[in-house]
Formats: structure tokens, C-alpha cells, sequence
């Protein structure tokens, strides 16, 4: 299927690894000129070695003048701007909501919310010009089910869901469409280190907890990092261009986070 993104300009949030390298190389393969921030040092260096077709850039979402000089520097590489995934997010404190500090509430809104804020209030512009985009917001299951003992991490992801169905509103006369992707338990290194952390939590390691896990998602299997990307390719292309204001998980049908601690 041709997905019509060749020649098309991409913006990948927190895109020099993990999922968000993932979506990027993909876009990639799909003809797209595609542009990556990261605040890894290590992983920008990566790209520059092994994917030089990306244009890696370093910036912190969460800080209003990176993120302006972000798009500065697109304006001048790529002219513009066709389609933004905000990717960026971190996983924070995995706590009683009793033992979360003030640092690390702030540091994960800041990140997973306000760093999307920032990123489409610089891209709405370039949109207008363009005379539409789309826009990916980057959720998670955690933002359709409670999440216990995360609670700064899934209120965040409900919070961006809530800023989707915003946007769809407000931006689709200008012919740009915004949905959200909810990952679900992802194959992948971030996936993998909050499962370790909740094991912890609960005094488990983690082969002893991911099974109790795993019962709670109804295909029984974790996710894998290109399925997200297949997902995030087809909804920034003309196949969905009538597919906005949704959100739309990859997840197996994740039924609850509160696993069972007995078989």
C-alpha cells in the first residue's frame, strides 16, 4: 500500500531510540524527509552513525526555548512541516501517590503534557502554511485504565487524550487531523524497565511478575515497537484522512493494570 508520505516532513519527538527510533526509521522508509530530537547524547550519537538520513537534534521538550529553536531549525532545514509525533515522555516514580515528590510530579506533566503543548503551538504555523498536517500524540493504556502506583505517569496519558480531543476541535478547519496511539505493554527497553520497577514494588522479580501480567491483557503477549510505528505511519497518511479526534491503542485489549499476586 502506497502511503502517499514520500517528500512529506516529519517531526519525531524523544525519535533518537526506543520507540520514537522506531516510528522515525519508518517514516524513512516510507520516502519521508524526517527530523528527531532527543536529550540522549548517546543515542543522538547513534543516529549520526547508523541512521544518517535522520536529522538528529538535541532538545528538551519540557523547555519552552529548546523547543522554539527546535523549530527554528526545521524551518530552516525542511521549510515546514507536515507531520508531528509527539513522542517525547518518561515513564516517572513508580510509588504510593503518598510517597511521589513534588520534583518528580512536575518533571513527568511537564514532559508528557507540556512538552506537547509546546511542540504544536510552534507547529500549528507551519501547518497553516502547509495548508494542513497531522499531528500523533504519543498516550498509553495507562490513559483509558488506571494505573496503580503510577499515578503522575497515567494522569499525564489521560491528560493528553484530553488535549487530542482539543485539537481535533480546534485545528480540523485548518485541515489538520490529531489522534492519540495507546501503546500498550510494550517489547522494548522503556516497557521492560517499568515492568522491572513494578516487579520491585511488589518485592517480585521480573519472569515472577510478568505472567500476572500478561493474564490481564486479553491476547496474552506484549507489543512490539513496530507495531506502534505501523500504526503512527497509516494515521499521518491520506488512508485516515478522515480519522481524527481518536484515540486508538495497541495493547491486546489491556483489561486492568491491578494484576492478581495469586494464580
Amino acid at each position: 500500500m502506497d502511503l502517499g508520505l514520500n517528500g512529506k516532513r516529519v517531526l519525531v519527538t524523544a525519535g533518537a531510540g526506543g520507540i520514537g527510533r522506531v516510528i522515525a526509521q519508518r517514516f524513512l522508509s516510507e520516502g519521508a524527509r524526517v527530523a528527531v530530537c532527543d536529550v540522549d547524547d548517546t543515542a543522538l550519537a547513534d543516529c549520526a552513525t547508523h541512521a544518517p538520513a535522520l536529522l538528529a537534534l538535541r532538545a528538551d521538550v519540557a523547555v519552552s526555548a529548546d523547543v522554539a529553536s527546535l523549530f527554528a531549525r526545521l524551518e530552516q532545514e525542511f521549510g515546514g512541516l507536515d507531520v508531528l509525533v509527539n513522542n517525547a515522555g518518561i515513564s516517572g516514580p513508580t510509588k504510593s501517590v503518598e510517597d511521589i515528590t513534588d520534583e518528580e510530579w512536575n518533571r513527568t506533566l511537564a514532559v508528557n503534557v507540556t512538552g506537547q503543548f509546546y511542540a504544536v503551538r510552534a507547529a500549528v504555523p507551519m501547518f497553516r502554511r502547509a495548508g494542513g498536517g497531522a499531528i500523533l500524540n504519543m498516550s498509553s493504556v495507562a490513559g483509558r485504565i488506571g494505573m496503580p502506583m503510577r499515578s503522575p505517569y497515567s494522569t499525564s496519558k489521560y491528560a493528553v487524550r484530553g488535549f487530542t480531543d482539543v485539537l481535533a476541535i480546534e485545528l480540523g478547519a485548518l485541515n489538520v487531523r490529531v489522534n492519540a496511539i495507546l501503546p500498550g505493554l510494550v517489547n522494548g527497553p522503556r516497557g521492560r524497565r517499568v515492568m522491572e520497577e513494578q516487579a520491585r514494588a511488589r518485592g517480585m522479580t521480573l519472569d515472577e511478575y510478568l505472567p500476572f501480567v500478561l493474564h490481564n491483557i486479553s491476547m496474552h503477549s506484549m507489543v512490539e515497537m513496530e507495531e506502534i510505528a505501523s500504526l503512527a505511519v497509516f494515521l499521518a497518511s491520506d488512508q485516515a484522512k478522515h480519522i481524527t479526534g481518536q484515540s486508538v491503542g495497541v495493547c491486546g485489549n489491556f483489561e486492568t493494570y491491578r494484576a492478581p499476586l495469586t494464580a
